[in-house]
């Protein structure tokens, strides 16, 4: 089971990129070399993010992008909702159709109860929680590692 897929896992490490700079806005190319992230990738998940109103642009010379929102106040559930959908760990689904046992299952009790723990979980860790870890784990290594170079859809995700 993967939890998190390439869209969000480059969307962190943008978003991260951007909080990063302190209000400065940073070019799409800056970000993609930075984070490793393909290009037109970044671009459009930069739209995503702009459309749900996480980012902002401007153009020209001092023009890129920049955060609209706090950082504390991007959670991963928010950004897995967008890029992924909702936080389900079952769809009660049989070959493409609704289950009919749904409305009587003791396992989708147990299943949903699950579920809201782990979105509740996703709620908790936030762009700016990740930035204060990043930073935290610079200053016990000497550096600031912005970029996780973790490859995406890694088996710790």
């Amino acid at each position: 089971m993967k939890v998190l897929n390439k869209n969000t896992d480059y969307a962190v490490r943008a978003l991260l990129s951007l909080a990063g700079s302190q209000g400065v806005y940073m070019s799409a190319k800056t970000i993609a070399t930075e984070q490793d992230i393909p290009y037109q990738f970044l671009r459009r998940l930069l739209q995503e993010l702009i459309r749900h109103r996480l980012v902002v642009s401007r153009e020209g010379a001092s023009g890129g992008f920049m955060l609209k929102r706090d950082p504390d106040g991007i959670g991963l559930r928010e950004l897995i909702e967008i890029f992924q959908g909702p936080v389900q760990v079952s769809e009660c689904l049989f070959r493409k159709k609704l289950c009919l046992n749904r409305a009587r299952c003791v396992l989708r009790h147990q299943i949903l109860r699950i579920e809201q723990v782990v979105r509740d979980e996703f709620e908790k860790i936030t762009i700016g929680s990740l930035l204060r870890d990043l930073a935290d784990a610079g200053r016990e290594h000497g550096t600031f590692p912005l970029n996780h170079s973790a490859p995406a859809e890694c088996s710790h995700h």
